[in-house]
């Protein structure tokens, strides 16, 4: 089933000239990330990104998105070609600016947890058609939530180039992902 949806992600590359997405998906935002410092769609140092709805502490497709993305982001670096993990957060009472750091760092250095207010966040979750429904309280974790799992690849400039669903392996997440980006110079 994985090397079936590797192959139809594959299949969707862009002709040349032709719109990297097919589907209007993606589209600005302005948040805050871990150091206290606004951030947009577009990657301030001109890197591709792998952005992810979810939450820092979450136990159930976090657990799965967040280490592939941190996976995938060191397999291109091998190519050279660079990409910030980015996880913009659908809990935004948890991931806060002073929490959400450490525990994003844990899964890699360069990832950049995103937060904002409710206003800010829904724009961002319109955006890209994620939807967040609070399902209950956990007494140790806090909110837990249904959200969005597929991880987005988006270009420097913050466009939507493809949709990675976290099911792939690594090698099969990063083959569509070259596809779509080239190594920087």
């Amino acid at each position: 089933m994985r090397a079936l949806i590797a192959a139809l992600c594959l299949a969707a590359l862009p002709a040349a000239g032709q719109s990297p997405f097919p589907v209007n998906i993606g589209g600005p935002f302005t948040l805050v990330d871990q150091f206290g410092r606004t951030r947009t769609e577009a990657d301030p140092e001109g890197r591709a990104q792998l952005v992810f709805f979810g939450y820092a502490n979450c136990l159930n497709i976090c657990s799965t998105a967040l280490p592939l993305m941190a996976e995938v982001v060191n397999v291109l670096a091998e190519d050279g070609i660079t990409v910030t993990p980015v996880m913009i957060t659908v809990a935004p009472d948890q991931d806060r600016v002073e929490t959400m750091g450490a525990p994003l760092a844990e899964i890699h250095p360069d990832f950049i947890g995103l937060t904002g207010d409710d206003v800010a966040l829904q724009e961002a979750y319109d955006a890209f058609a994620v939807e967040v429904t609070p399902l209950f309280q956990d007494p140790e974790y806090g909110w837990i939530y249904a959200h969005g799992s597929f991880v987005h690849l988006l270009d420097a400039s913050g466009e939507m180039l493809t949709l990675l669903p976290p099911i792939l392996d690594v090698d099969q997440a990063a083959d569509i992902a070259r596809g779509y980006l080239e190594p920087q110079s």
